[in-house]
């Protein structure tokens, strides 16, 4: 049988989405109390035009197509660069974001429930990717490469998610991955989202350009960044973790 195609794409292409994820201060012996877990949906057809696009605003502020955008090296310098693409997240339709707010790591009581920090981290990441997959497509999920222990939690993380979503097929979620952010750039542009996220929550100050990006977020999502959106927020979708609480409803 020969595949559907419209505009050239097969049927299973224009039904894939690709999210990219990341994380800001995950460590439990980071100083930062509160960490962030984000990811930024695309569907697939769109990928590679705003990878492009990306590159294109780089190069437009004198930055290499290899250069890394983070939001740690955010500075006057890179203002600029940086409010451009944000403003080119929120302007494209094919774009979301979704970010999970835990606020104080120091609440935690991982012995209490039997659990090390590695596999509460990976339960959040599970809650974070769980309300952006669709039954109705498939995914390909791609997560920031730390380390190499990842690898074995990655794979269960896969099995886990597949079967909340009954998908023993994988025909909704086709892969899970680690990849090197510097080479992609809807994942350093995760990682901006998700560092203006985790710097409101961390309550700092003092840094001018970081808070330029932080205003122009809440400007733009008409947001606090201190409080859940509604579940079905697709563009910029935030819940905050409070454990044995009713706002656990949101995940």
């Amino acid at each position: 049988m020969v595949e559907a195609r419209v505009d050239g794409r097969s049927m299973s292409e224009i039904h894939l989405v690709h999210i990219y994820c990341d994380e800001s201060c995950h460590l439990l012996a980071d100083r930062q109390k509160a960490m962030v877990l984000g990811g930024v949906w695309c569907p697939a057809g769109k990928v590679a035009e705003h990878h492009r696009m990306i590159a294109q605003l780089k190069a437009k502020h004198g930055m290499p197509p290899f250069f890394e955008m983070k939001w740690n090296s955010t500075s006057p310098y890179k203002l600029a660069l940086y409010t451009e693409v944000i403003e080119y997240f929120f302007n494209a339709l094919a774009l979301g974001f979704r970010a999970w707010v835990v606020p104080d790591k120091a609440i935690l009581q991982h012995r209490e429930f039997g659990q090390t920090h590695d596999e509460w981290y990976y339960k959040m990441y599970f809650y974070l990717l769980r309300n952006m997959i669709d039954p109705s497509r498939r995914h390909r999920v791609f997560i920031d490469l730390k380390d190499t222990r990842g690898r074995m939690k990655l794979r269960k993380l896969h099995e886990v998610l597949s079967a909340a979503n009954y998908d023993f097929s994988r025909d909704i979620i086709a892969d899970m991955q680690h990849v090197h952010s510097h080479d992609v750039g809807l994942m350093q542009l995760a990682d901006l989202l998700i560092g203006a996220v985790s710097y409101h929550t961390r309550g700092l100050a003092g840094n001018a350009a970081k808070e330029c990006l932080v205003k122009l977020i809440k400007d733009r999502t008409g947001l606090s960044l201190s409080r859940n959106t509604l579940p079905s927020a697709k563009k910029f979708n935030l819940c905050v973790w409070k454990p044995d609480s009713k706002e656990l409803e949101h995940v």
